[in-house]
């Protein structure tokens, strides 16, 4: 057949809409995270680990890709260098802990502990549950990537702090996660004053929740006033039936 004769418009129109295959199939970021990774498994910095993990990072892109996942962030330094420090000082600590406790023999109290982030973003979801398993003495057992909560199950409470010292931990790593690549909306969305680290503060607690839970909608006075009437209403029709309940029960005594 022969091939049919496209205009001029046409033809631009086919290069634009057309996708042709690309190898490698990932970023070049995303190579580099897996070589990392891959690295870090063998422990041994070597030009044979890292040209493995190249060559197992091209593989794994181009015969399993992950999905596509929306992300718009930004790459801050100082964020990326203060969740970094942080996470290792986490990681030393823990281990410490962990290995005191099992050098003296207590007895831990394990929990299963649910916590709600703040953030709506499966990129930030995964990098969170990821961190706070590769710290000892925590692991995440489930996630909801549609609530955005996690269930953390916690090595011993007392070590970590109890259930509110698990929350503030976790909640603390998501916020340095956050200011190191999340955008400016992603931040103000999640209460934080945008920067790159903790210090630029939250935003007021009327604005944004502590805990990432929805915020109640103001009510009018009109709206406050008919509730309180509707509540009055419910305990006057309480104490009724229960006062002709206590006649009732006299006459049959009776």
């Amino acid at each position: 057949m022969d091939r049919p004769q496209w205009s001029k418009s046409a033809r631009a129109i086919h290069r634009v809409t057309r996708r042709p295959g690309r190898f490698p199939h990932a970023s070049a970021g995303m190579l580099m995270w897996l070589m990392f990774v891959w690295v870090l498994l063998w422990g041994d910095l070597t030009a044979g680990n890292f040209l493995g993990g190249l060559l197992v990072a091209l593989f794994v892109t181009t015969v399993a890709p992950f999905p596509a996942t929306p992300f718009d962030g930004r790459f801050r330094p100082m964020g990326v260098a203060h969740l970094a420090l942080r996470f290792f000082w986490d990681i030393l600590v823990s281990s410490f802990q962990q290995g005191k406790f099992i050098l003296t023999g207590g007895q831990p109290q394990a929990a299963i502990i649910r916590i709600h982030l703040r953030s709506h973003s499966d990129v930030y979801l995964s990098m969170i549950s990821g961190m706070t398993a590769l710290v000892p003495g925590s692991v995440v057992v489930e996630a909801h990537r549609v609530t955005g909560t996690i269930y953390v199950h916690v090595f011993d409470t007392r070590l970590a702090g109890g259930i509110e010292g698990v929350h503030k931990t976790v909640l603390e790593l998501e916020e340095r996660v956050l200011r190191a690549f999340a955008s400016h909306d992603e931040l103000v969305d999640a209460g934080f004053v945008p920067g790159a680290t903790p210090r630029a503060g939250r935003l007021p607690t009327p604005y944004a929740p502590a805990t990432g839970k929805p915020i109640e909608q103001p009510v009018s006075e009109a709206e406050e006033l008919a509730r309180v009437q509707e509540s009055k209403r419910e305990e006057r029709h309480e104490r009724t039936q229960r006062i002709a309940g206590n006649i009732l029960q006299a006459e049959v005594e009776e």
